[in-house]
């Protein structure tokens, strides 16, 4: 068993933070599509880019409500010069007309439902977790190799990350994933991580997670194991497989 874990400090630095945890088994990251479910995927990714662009009105990038919203949870701690929101990066491709093209089904899926509903979302192999998946606030000194690297590149001291008992797992909330828990066509359990820092949102939350789970279910064969919010009043998980 394994938990997932916010630090009750990290609500001190953002009171409004809301976190959804996704856990889904016998994800099949390897499954073979038929034609007819890849053109259902590729819909979903292409409408989904299509909804996006009411959340990018100004040509500006750093005018839009939402990217201003994250912008300021950003400056709220430590973190290296440049770096944004995840996001903030689909939504940029929205803005410039480049929409966010197909990878892999279980990444098409996911980018639609961020954009779709404008939430930060990550995805790690719940069996690369050491004892438990912990937003928390950094010492500066843990290890962390990012996906694309193979250099350490440890978070700054007192910036927010989540981390395990081996590293960091993603650096600046939800900047950039490690190559230790990456998903790949191995994995066969999920942990998912939906970012909400909007308090007047929770259903929309609450909607994403629900439609990101049916999404997999449907076209994965993932069985859930835990579709859960996470705040200040409930900050921690029990995750049993």
């Amino acid at each position: 068993m394994k938990k997932v874990i916010i630090n009750k400090e990290i609500f001190k630095i953002i009171p409004e933070l809301n976190v959804g945890v996704l856990v889904l088994k016998n994800v099949n990251e390897c499954k073979k599509m038929t034609e007819e479910e890849l053109k259902e995927i590729e819909k979903i990714l292409n409408d989904a880019n299509t909804i996006a662009k009411k959340y990018v009105p100004n040509e500006v990038i750093s005018e839009n409500e939402v990217v201003k919203i994250w912008r300021d949870i950003y400056s709220r701690f430590p973190t290296k010069k440049g770096t944004r929101c995840s996001l903030e990066n689909l939504l940029k491709r929205v803005l410039h007309n480049n929409p966010v093209g197909s990878i892999l089904p279980s990444v098409d899926i996911t980018n639609a439902i961020s954009l779709k509903y404008a939430f930060p979302i990550g995805a790690e192999d719940y069996d690369k977790i050491d004892n438990a998946l912990c937003l928390d606030i950094m010492n500066g000194d843990e290890k962390f190799i990012p996906i694309g690297s193979t250099e350490n590149e440890s978070p700054l001291k007192s910036e927010i990350a989540y981390r395990d008992d081996n590293g960091v797992v993603c650096r600046c909330l939800n900047w950039r994933d490690g190559i230790r828990t990456e998903i790949t066509d191995e994995t066969n359990t999920e942990i998912i991580i939906m970012e909400c820092v909007e308090p007047n949102r929770l259903e929309e939350l609450q909607s994403a997670l629900n439609e990101l789970e049916e999404l997999m279910t449907k076209y994965l064969d993932a069985k859930v194991v835990s579709n859960v919010i996470l705040n200040n009043n409930d900050n921690e998980i029990d995750i049993k497989i």
